[in-house]
């Protein structure tokens, strides 16, 4: 009994030494960006920013086949911080685009698929900049299958998220419908305020789309919700565009407040 006790301890310490090792390798990856980070202001020739997408790539190959030893949730979290590191680094984005955004979410959605922020950015990011939202559909619709509407918690906005790329970027209303008709579903599930807010207004959302296949209503409503849970102001005004061009009111007041008005009805 106490030689099998050792072989645990043992094999729990050459695991938990593999996992730091692995830490400690990307970590050292890490580091040189983090630092260029921190010298913002040095201008990148655009041949070192090809190296640090280069480097980049070469990370996020290392994340996909080190071992995980149950530490899913914590690599995709550590995945998701360095996508917003890569999507908010402007410059760089300017010059290298944002080809690689596909991989990060490839490895945290698969690594956590009940990880309900990261289909947010990838609707934003991959559908929004790097113009593949057949992509995000593809990761977003792979999700849900392994979701439901208790677990996680408020999977419904999922729904909702996929719906926005059917509608905004891919223009299939009918695929859309029946997304939002999905997050009525599974909101309809919840008692909060917040909930109920969502449920009524994803079945507004599908009515609209039922009844005009082109709403203007409808994708107003999608481009709020891009508005809404926009991480950036590049995101924000990108939306603000798409509310304007379906014909919502949009005001900034003295105050530097934002008053948005609904488009007249379909």
């Amino acid at each position: 009994m106490e030689n099998k006790n050792k072989s645990s301890w043992y094999q729990i310490l050459i695991i938990s030494g593999l996992f730091l090792i692995s830490g400690a390798a990307i970590a050292s990856l890490q580091l040189p960006k983090l630092n260029q980070l921190k010298l913002a202001q040095r201008q990148r020739t655009e041949s070192q920013l090809q190296r640090e997408v280069s480097q980049e790539a070469i990370e996020l190959k290392l994340l996909k086949i080190i071992p995980n030893f149950g530490f899913d949730n914590l690599i995709a979290d550590w995945v998701y911080v360095k996508f917003l590191i890569y999507y908010g680094d402007d410059p760089a984005r300017e010059q290298t685009g944002y080809d690689l955004t596909p991989d990060y979410f490839d490895i945290a959605l698969n690594k956590d698929p009940r990880f309900i922020p990261a289909y947010f950015g990838l609707s934003a990011s991959v559908s929004l900049y790097l113009g593949k939202p057949e992509v995000s559909v593809a990761m977003m619709e792979n999700g849900l299958q392994l979701l439901s509407p208790q677990d996680p918690p408020r999977s419904y906005y999922i729904w909702r998220y996929l719906g926005i790329d059917q509608l905004l970027f891919l223009a299939d209303a009918k695929a859309a419908r029946e997304s939002f008709t999905k997050a009525a579903e599974w909101a309809s599930e919840y008692s909060d305020p917040e909930s109920e807010n969502v449920a009524t207004l994803s079945r507004s959302t599908a009515e609209f789309l039922a009844q005009n296949p082109d709403s203007k209503q409808a994708q107003f409503a999608a481009w709020m919700l891009v508005y809404q849970n926009a991480v950036d102001q590049q995101t924000r005004d990108r939306a603000i565009e798409g509310i304007i061009s379906v014909g919502g009111m949009v005001e900034i007041t003295e105050n530097g407040e934002t008053i948005i008005q609904h488009p007249p009805n379909d």
